[in-house]
């Protein structure tokens, strides 16, 4: 079993041990493919982590068909929070590797109910300052070639 990027072995990945029942989850939504539960370290109530059940390391290895059911999934949850707790608002909040924040590599998506004065806050570190517009465009030109490969039912 190869070793994962934080340390973390895939055979010792809590999101797999919830999925074969090792270990102990508040489920919210399973179908065949996919497992939403209640975060067990919640920054709010209500919120809940989707993931797939087949060890996926993160979105970049992700297929497109298997990500869009897992945002289906994460739409019906949160229009469930919606009516159900009555938040203010909610984030979703999805993160790639160690740099990025992840700390479990297993993909999965943070529903985030916001309520006012919950203490959650999220940051950029852009102060408002808007980028120069030919940065932009250089950075756009870059990405622009990666999608041709973009699923045909988009």
């Amino acid at each position: 079993m190869r070793e994962k990027t934080n340390g973390i072995a895939e055979k010792d990945c809590p999101f797999c041990k919830m999925v074969k029942h090792e270990l102990h989850a508040v489920v919210v939504q399973e179908d065949n493919d996919i497992l939403a539960i209640m975060d067990l370290y919640p920054a709010t109530p209500g919120h809940t982590l989707v993931f797939p059940k087949q060890h996926v390391e993160n979105i970049y290895l992700m297929s497109a068909d298997l990500g869009a059911r897992i945002m289906v999934t994460a739409i019906a949850i949160a229009k469930s929070i919606k009516q159900q707790l009555s938040p203010g608002g909610l984030n979703l909040i999805q993160s790639n590797e160690l740099i990025a924040g992840q700390t479990i590599p297993h993909f999965h998506l943070h529903i985030v109910p916001r309520y006012k004065d919950d203490m959650v806050y999220l940051k950029f570190g852009h102060e408002h300052i808007p980028a120069k517009m030919v940065e932009l465009e250089q950075i756009g030109s870059r990405i622009r070639p990666g999608l041709t490969k973009l699923p045909r039912w988009l």
